[in-house]
C-alpha cells in the first residue's frame, strides 16, 4: 500500500474519532440529564430517552473500537483490507438496538396494560427534551459531514442514530404535553414509541450489514450501467460474470471480457485497463477491478482445456511430422475458439523449402481437434 494512501487512512481515522468522541461525550450528559429529569418528574418517556441516549454512548464506543481496526492496511491474513470490521461493528450496534428497544417496549406497554393511576410529568422534563432535540440535532448534522467526507457507512449510521435521539425527544415532548393537559398514558405510549424507533433504527443497520456480509451484489440498475460501460469501451466484443460485492464504502468488481481473437495479449490487458478507468469513473466508489480477458464466451463452457493439445504437445506434433521445421527459425500462434484449435506457423527465414498446407495436413492424419493451419513464411530476395 502507498503511503498517500495510508495516510489518508490515518486521517480518516482520526476525523472519525474526533467527531465520535464529541458525540460521546454529548451523549452521556444528555442520557444523564434525562434519566435523572425522568425519574425526578415522573416522565416515563424522558428516562426511556435517557436509556437511549446511553446506548448512543455505547454505538460510539463500538465506534472507535471498529474504526481502527477497519482502517488497518491489508496484510497476510486480510488482503481485502480490514473494512468488513466495519460492518460488523454496524451489524453488532444494531443487533444492540434491537434488543435494548423491545425490552423498552414491552416493559412499558407492561405499564400501560397492569398499571392504574398514572403520575403526570413536571415542566422540567419539557426544558430538557428542548435541550435534547437540539443538542441532537447539531451532533447528527456534524457527525453525516464527516462520515460522507471519509465515505465511511459506520460513521454515517451513528449520525442517523444521534438523529433518532433527537427524534425521540420530540415523542417526549408530545407525550409530556398530552399528560399535562390531562391524558396520562400519552407519556408511557411515547415511552413504547421511543422503544420502537431504537428497534426500527437497529434493524436497519443489521440488516443492511447482514447483506454485506453474505456479499450482496450492487442494484440490477448499477449492474447495467456498469455492463453498458464496459461494453461501450473500443475493442470490447461482449461482456458477462459482471460480479460485485460490498466491502465497508467499497466496492469489488469481476469481469470478464470478450476481445477480438486476433489480438496480442499486451493488447487485451490494455483494453482491461481502459474499462477499469471508465468503470471507476462511472462509479468512484469503486475500489478494485480484476478482469478477464476472453477470446470468446467461455460463460457456455466452450473452451475445455482437456480436449485440446496444450503447446508442448502440439509443437512436438509437428517436430515428429513436419521435421522441416527443425532446420528453420520458427514460432506458433495458437488460437483456442469453438472446442477447436486454430493454428498458425510463421517461418521466420526464406529460401527453405516447406510443405504446402494439404501435404503437412496429410502427415497429420486430419486431427478432429485442427480446425486451420496456416503456414507463413517470408519471400525470398
Amino acid at each position: 500500500m502507498s503511503s498517500s494512501h495510508q495516510h489518508r487512512l490515518d486521517g480518516e481515522f482520526r476525523a472519525a474519532s474526533r467527531v465520535t468522541i464529541i458525540g460521546m461525550v454529548l451523549d452521556a450528559v444528555l442520557g444523564l440529564l434525562k434519566c435523572i429529569g425522568g425519574w425526578l418528574f415522573h416522565s416515563q418517556a424522558l428516562f426511556v430517552d435517557g436509556i437511549h441516549s446511553f446506548t448512543d454512548v455505547a454505538s460510539d464506543l463500538v465506534v472507535l473500537a471498529v474504526m481502527k481496526v477497519s482502517r488497518r492496511e491489508p496484510d497476510s491474513d486480510h488482503p481485502y483490507g480490514h473494512q468488513r470490521f466495519e460492518t460488523l461493528g454496524t451489524m453488532i450496534l444494531g443487533s444492540f438496538l434491537i434488543a435494548i428497544g423491545g425490552a423498552l417496549a414491552w416493559d412499558n406497554l407492561w405499564r400501560i396494560i397492569a398499571s392504574g393511576e398514572l403520575a403526570v410529568p413536571g415542566w422540567p422534563v419539557l426544558v430538557v427534551a428542548l435541550l435534547s432535540v437540539a443538542s441532537k440535532e447539531w451532533i447528527f448534522r456534524y457527525t453525516r459531514k464527516v462520515g460522507e467526507r471519509i465515505r465511511s457507512d459506520l460513521i454515517i449510521a451513528n449520525a442517523w442514530h444521534s438523529r433518532t435521539d433527537a427524534f425521540s425527544s420530540i415523542v417526549v415532548l408530545v407525550g409530556a404535553v398530552g399528560a399535562m393537559a390531562g391524558f396520562p398514558w400519552l407519556d408511557a405510549v411515547a415511552a413504547v414509541i421511543i422503544a420502537v424507533i431504537i428497534a426500527h433504527v437497529g434493524f436497519q443497520f443489521a440488516w443492511s450489514s447482514v447483506r454485506e456480509l453474505v456479499d450482496t451484489g450492487l442494484s440490477n440498475e448499477d449492474t447495467h450501467r456498469l455492463r453498458a460501460v464496459a461494453c461501450g469501451t473500443e475493442g470490447v466484443r461482449d461482456v458477462h460474470d459482471l460480479r460485485s460485492r460490498r466491502m465497508g464504502s467499497d466496492i469489488l468488481v469481476d469481469i470478464h471480457l470478450v476481445v477480438k481473437p486476433e489480438i496480442s495479449v499486451s493488447e487485451g490487458h490494455q483494453i482491461g485497463m481502459q474499462v477499469v478507468r471508465r468503470l471507476r469513473e462511472a462509479q468512484p466508489q469503486i475500489r478494485d477491478i480484476n478482469f478477464h480477458i476472453d477470446a470468446e464466451n467461455d460463460q457456455q463452457g466452450i473452451i475445455t482445456s482437456e480436449q485440446l493439445p496444450a503447446r508442448r504437445e502440439v509443437h512436438e506434433l509437428f517436430r515428429e511430422h513436419l521435421p522441416e521445421l527443425a532446420r528453420v527459425r520458427h514460432h506458433l500462434r495458437l488460437h483456442y475458439l469453438d472446442n477447436q484449435l486454430y493454428v498458425e506457423i510463421f517461418v521466420d527465414e526464406p529460401g527453405h523449402a516447406i510443405p504446402s498446407h494439404d501435404v503437412v495436413m496429410d502427415r497429420l492424419g486430419h486431427p478432429s481437434w485442427l480446425a486451420s493451419l496456416k503456414l507463413w513464411q517470408p519471400v525470398g530476395k
